[in-house]
């Protein structure tokens, strides 16, 4: 579990995220959070079925780099974005990182501080050298994320701009 100034940020286990994929606010109760309205995208549901659900039932994989990572609001004590990890470090240390905020709590710079509380937990992390993202060309919101949280433009394709973020070396 990771906390910043305004949030709680936690991974959840194969069984919340069966729950989170319900969207029936079960998982909310079993956390004691109040209910959120909240929808999965036919991306995240194929993610889920594909790849976060199977990688984390997979006991010989470190569960934290697969699964959904929630953030909870401390003041409404509520859900308010999520953010995965897309697999375990590779043979360079890289992770990459993919995140979303509910609309109603868009704009507040949660997910720049959902983003930093992660860099921070990769910070002690030795196997991760790097962070990687990508984040399409028009979603202005989300690549300010990562310009806010020292990430560099490495590269663009037709639609996506690609990210990195060097962990610093004490």
């Amino acid at each position: 579990m990771i906390e910043t100034e305004r949030l709680i940020i936690k991974p959840l286990s194969y069984d919340q995220l069966v729950k989170y994929t319900k969207c029936d606010n079960s998982l909310e109760q079993e956390l004691n959070l109040n209910e959120t309205s909240r929808t999965i995208s036919p991306e995240l549901k194929e993610a889920f079925e594909q790849t976060i659900l199977p990688n984390v039932a997979d006991e010989s994989k470190n569960y934290l780099y697969s699964t959904l990572w929630t953030a909870i609001s401390k003041a409404e004590n509520k859900m308010i974005g999520d953010l995965c990890i897309v697999g375990e470090p590779n043979s360079e240390g890289e992770i990459e990182i993919g995140y979303g905020t509910y609309e109603e709590f868009q704009s507040k710079g949660y997910m720049t501080e959902i983003v930093a509380g992660i860099i921070t937990w990769a910070k002690t992390q030795s196997q991760v050298k790097s962070i990687l993202a990508s984040t399409e060309k028009s979603n202005t919101a989300s690549f300010k994320v990562l310009e806010k949280n020292k990430f560099t433009k490495i590269g663009e394709t037709e639609i996506l701009y690609n990210w990195k973020l060097e962990m610093e070396t004490d």
